[in-house]
């Protein structure tokens, strides 16, 4: 079977997503230089799919390392890109660090590639590069525009799109595909895999969880003075397996050539968007814990309301996210309690 090269392997979308891809059959190895994930991914990946991904410890960075990669498994034949610094506030404290990790990272790989002529490429890029639409775009299809960033974090994605579309218009045999994420939560049915940040959560649902187990006094949430129904940010949270299973279906169109452009993009999402409060009302509604919250000040670099139209995905791609939230936030709350051993 073809194998399939999956940077950020051992982190949260990556894992589901190697998942997926060997239980259709796929060889994969993983690079990753464990920044923000674990080497214990592994063991959990193996109890799932019943065989071990190889894997290599290394900074997609490194020139040098990542052609031994190539070398090594002359039998790749499509890359799956997940390795980035992802946090929107993170990165408006450390701007450099984005930038050197996000934007050096893919023109390393591009250039591995094409020396080593692999030339399919599954690129993770995310909603942030809408910015906030307006109403005219909301829900956001592929067709909105791409506005200025609000954080280096969103910038990033958009400079790392340009960087796969001008390095496809110089290599005709380069074919990519652009997968803008929505909001991922959740774990994997079987809470051997899931969400794993290290230090304090940047994302919503780990705060939830950690907040519901007793890790942490309470769940901060930035705002209730937003133009939204009820004051807090609305997001398209999706499954992280039905986003996952996104990827296979990217690789498996690239690799049967039907794709209808050099390089394509698709907006992943659910097409329906939630606020931050209704996700912590459908949390404790769907576990019967209680996750007690205080309302803070705005977070710089936050969009106010987002959510997609995931109509080409589900048309083209032949995909669509349909798992109900509430089944979502119960294997959010079953992964943390495999995690602390709570009964």
């Amino acid at each position: 079977m073809a194998r399939i090269l999956v940077t950020g392997g051992t982190g949260y979308i990556g894992s589901h997503t190697v998942v997926e891809l060997m239980q259709q059959g796929y060889d994969v190895t993983i690079v990753d230089n464990l920044s923000n994930s674990s080497v214990d991914v592994l063991d959990g990946i193996s109890a799932i799919v019943g065989r071990r991904p190889e894997f290599a410890n290394i900074d997609c960075n490194d020139y040098v390392s990542m052609e031994a990669v190539f070398k090594q498994y002359p039998d790749i034949v499509g890359v799956i890109h997940f390795a980035a610094s992802k946090a929107v506030g993170e990165s408006v404290e450390k701007p450099l660090m984005y930038y050197r990790n996000n934007l050096g990272s893919l023109i390393t790989l591009l250039e591995v590639m094409r020396r080593y002529h692999v030339y399919n490429i599954v690129f993770s890029s995310s909603c942030t590069v809408y910015g906030q639409p307006d109403k005219d775009h909301l829900p956001v299809d592929e067709t909105a525009p791409i506005q200025k960033a609000l954080s280096p974090y969103g910038n990033t994605k958009q400079i790392n799109e340009d960087i796969i579309y001008d390095e496809a218009h110089a290599d005709s045999s380069l074919h990519a595909t652009i997968l803008r994420y929505f909001n991922p939560i959740g774990a994997h049915p079987s809470a051997l895999i899931g969400e794993l940040p290290n230090g304090v959560p940047n994302n919503l649902l780990p705060f939830v969880t950690q907040t519901a187990a007793g890790l942490r006094a309470e769940l901060k949430v930035f705002g209730d003075d937003y133009n939204t129904p009820d004051g807090s940010c609305i997001r398209d949270y999706i499954y992280v397996v039905d986003l996952a299973k996104a990827h296979v279906k990217a690789v498996e169109r690239m690799l049967a050539g039907t794709p209808t452009e050099q390089v394509e993009v698709f907006n992943l999402g659910t097409g329906r968007g939630l606020s931050v409060l209704e996700i912590v009302r459908d949390f404790v509604e769907a576990t019967g814990v209680n996750v007690p919250y205080q309302i803070v000040g705005r977070r710089e670099g936050d969009i106010e309301k987002v959510w997609a139209n995931p109509k080409k995905a589900n048309e083209v791609l032949g995909w669509k996210a349909d798992t109900p939230v509430k089944d979502v936030l119960v294997s959010a709350w079953n992964w943390e309690k495999h995690l602390r051993n709570i009964q």
